[in-house]
Parts: structure tokens; sequence; C-alpha cells
């Protein structure tokens, strides 16, 4: 039996069309058998490695082959053996768990990214991977809506504590200023089907209810309800009762002047259209008004809008309203009652919200994301986007601008 040999070839230079095909097609004149193989381009300059095995007969006339074309090619080329522990170790690693660790902003930094890598160190994981998601950043300074910066850090293994480390990801990612996710990378990360989002402060930038106290002259009535319901002093159905009673008279016609003039979040646009593209099920499940709902519904093409309906009579707002309230607890049923009439795993949702009574349906979706949130929501989900606008919910997603665009 013909002993076997196991070698790492790494080559970097110029990068050149039919570089790879004219290096494997030696191995393969050869009959080499390529164990694992990896290529990264960054600025022209080429990053290739394969590890391959061979018979020992064969090695020193493969090694030559390969350096004269590596010269005649104009890059470098390095060899290294690996002996058969070392491999065998490296299979067994492959059934332990991987991660995949999002950084999110208008801008990366190298401070952002030794932080990161140091909690991942820390924890005993080792990063396999690192990836840019966003497109290719010019020198000449756009808009500051234009920017964003994402990496994506593939790691493997187990974390000490998972649930430290998540914590000492979302505080440092409060200290440097940029926007982290850390996801399990397993089947359902991968295959995502339901997206549930909040809609005041969250697809649009108001609240819905203090345009309407606006309009009805209770603007600042309004306000001190809400900000006694922040306080913990009275809970959300009793603070909802309370302001919608305050809206008696209001011409209903109102409702239509404040839809159309809805101030959209940025990235709500391009967001709905790669997620209508890519197949999800969408769905507003809100605090606000159903009237509000409806009309991003039909400006997106959204599948589910659950909410508050006013009740209306003679054209005017009663100052009650139809139905259960949507509350936090109610966000959470709903979202589980999509999943089962869609048929997905609850590991396959996503929702997306900035209040504490949206805390409940960040923590039961496969992938709970705060965006822009209040502190006390942001401290308490996994996942908080505060950087950049809604689309870059697509970059926790894993989608990249070249596809994109």
């Amino acid at each position: 039996m013909k002993e076997s040999e196991l070698i790492l070839i790494n080559i970097s230079g110029p990068d050149k069309p039919g570089l790879t095909s004219a290096l494997t097609a030696i191995l393969g004149t050869h009959d080499a058998q390529v164990l694992d193989i990896g290529q990264a381009d960054i600025h022209h300059t080429l990053s290739l490695g394969i590890l391959f095995k061979t018979t020992t007969e064969r090695s020193g006339e493969i090694m030559k082959e390969l350096f004269f074309k590596a010269t005649e090619m104009g890059v470098e080329i390095r060899y290294t053996p690996i002996s058969n522990e070392d491999y065998n170790d490296w299979v067994s690693r492959q059934g332990k768990n991987r991660y995949i660790i999002t950084i999110l902003g208008r801008e990366t930094t190298a401070k952002q990214i030794s932080a990161v890598a140091g909690i991942i160190a820390k924890q005993g994981l080792n990063i396999d991977a690192i990836k840019r998601l966003t497109g290719r950043i010019p020198l000449t300074e756009g808009t500051c809506e234009s920017r964003k910066s994402c990496i994506e850090f593939s790691v493997r293994g187990t974390p000490r504590d998972k649930a430290a480390m998540q914590s000492e990801l979302m505080k440092l990612s409060n200290e440097l200023s940029f926007d982290i996710s850390m996801q399990q990378d397993d089947i359902y990360r991968r295959c995502r089907r339901l997206i549930c989002f909040d809609m005041d402060s969250t697809l649009i930038e108001t609240e819905c209810i203090d345009q309407l106290a606006e309009r009805a002259g209770v603007g600042d009535k309004v306000r001190a309800i809400t900000e006694s319901a922040m306080r913990g002093e009275i809970d959300f159905k009793e603070s909802f009762t309370q302001r919608v009673a305050l809206l008696k008279g209001l011409d209903a016609s109102v409702m239509k002047e404040i839809a159309e003039s809805l101030p959209i979040t940025e990235g709500v646009d391009r967001l709905m259209t790669v997620l209508k593209r890519t197949g999800y099920k969408i769905a507003v499940l809100s605090g606000g008004f159903t009237y509000f709902g409806n009309y991003l519904k039909s400006l997106y093409g959204i599948d589910y809008v659950y909410a508050n309906e006013l009740e209306v009579e003679d054209g005017k707002l009663t100052g009650r309203y139809v139905g259960d309230i949507v509350d936090g607890k109610r966000k959470a049923e709903l979202l589980r009652l999509l999943a089962q009439v869609e048929n997905v795993h609850i590991s396959q949702t996503i929702a997306v919200g900035d209040g504490a009574n949206d805390l409940p349906m960040l923590l039961t979706a496969g992938l709970g994301i705060a965006f822009h949130a209040k502190p006390k929501v942001k401290a308490t989900a996994q996942q908080s986007i505060s950087t950049i606008g809604l689309d870059g919910v697509l970059y926790f997603l894993g989608f990249k601008d070249s596809f994109i665009e």
C-alpha cells in the first residue's frame, strides 16, 4: 500500500483569471484528493489555500510543478505538511457549534473588530472565516444615510458562558457605537420565513396616537399619560384606554391626512422590496391603529396587519376602540399563531420592535431585533440596530449587497 501525504499550500499575490484553474489542474493531473479549499480576494490580491492528499512518490513532483506555475503567474506559494493527527483533530471539530456574529454600522473600525475578536477568543471560540457583506467603500464621503459597513464572523466552538458573551457584545456595541448580532448558525437561521414588525417608531418615525392627539388639541395630555406608563405607574391597556378617550370628537378624515404624510423609516423601502422578492411573509403587529397599518399594507404588500381599531360614528372618533387591545402579550400570541398559519417553526420567525410592549415577541421569535430601542428593551434583546436604518435587518439575515442589488 502506497504511503500518503497531506499537504497544505497557500498561494498569495496579484489575482488574475485562470490562476485557480491552472494550479488545480496540476493536482488533477496527479490524481490528488482535495480535502479543503478556500479563496478570498481583497483589492485584487488573492489568498488561496488548498489542503490535498497525495502519495509520497508523487508529492515531490506536484510541489515542483506548482512552484514553477506559481512563479510563471507571479504569485508566491508556501507548503505546509499536515500530520494525520492534526488532520483528524481538525475533522473532529466538525460537529462543534457554529455561530455567526455580525457587526454593523455607518463605518467599521479596527477598534471595533479587535474588541469583538477579543470577546470571541476569551470565550474559547475559533474564527473560521470573516467576510464583508456591504459593498466596497468609496474613499469619497457620501451622505451619512448612504454609508453602511457590515462584517460577518463565522466562529466555531461552544462559548464558556453564552449569556455573558451576548451581554458583553451588547455592552460593547453601546460603548463603541455599532450594532451587533450573535446567532447560532443552524438550519433555522438559513431559512427564516416570517417577519413581524412593530409599526410606530419602527416602520414609521412617529407615534400615530401623538399625531392624532395634536390634531385633537390634546397632545400634552396624551404625552403625560404616555410618560406615566413608561415610568410603570399605569399599564399599557389602561394608558391606551385613557389616551384613546381623549380623541373623542376628532374628525375621522384626519387619519387619511396623517397616513399620507407618515415619515417612513430609513431603509424600509429597500427592506420590503428584498423581503417580498425572496418570499418572506410580512406582518405588522402593532399597539397603534389598524387604519395606519392597512395604509402600509397597501404601500408595501404586507401580508398581515394586527393593530387596534378606533371606533367611528357619524364620521368622528368616539373615544373608544373595537375588540381586544394588541399589547405585548397579544403580540407574542399573534407571532405564534402566524407561525402556525404559515406552517413554519418558531425558530424561523423574526420580530423587530422598539418598545417595552415589543419585548414578549422579540423574546419569542427565532431572531428578535431591537430597533433604535428604548434602553430597557435594548438591554434585554440579544440583537440590536441603532446606528443605521431598518434595512440593517437584511445583514443580520446574511444578505450581501452584491446579492441584494
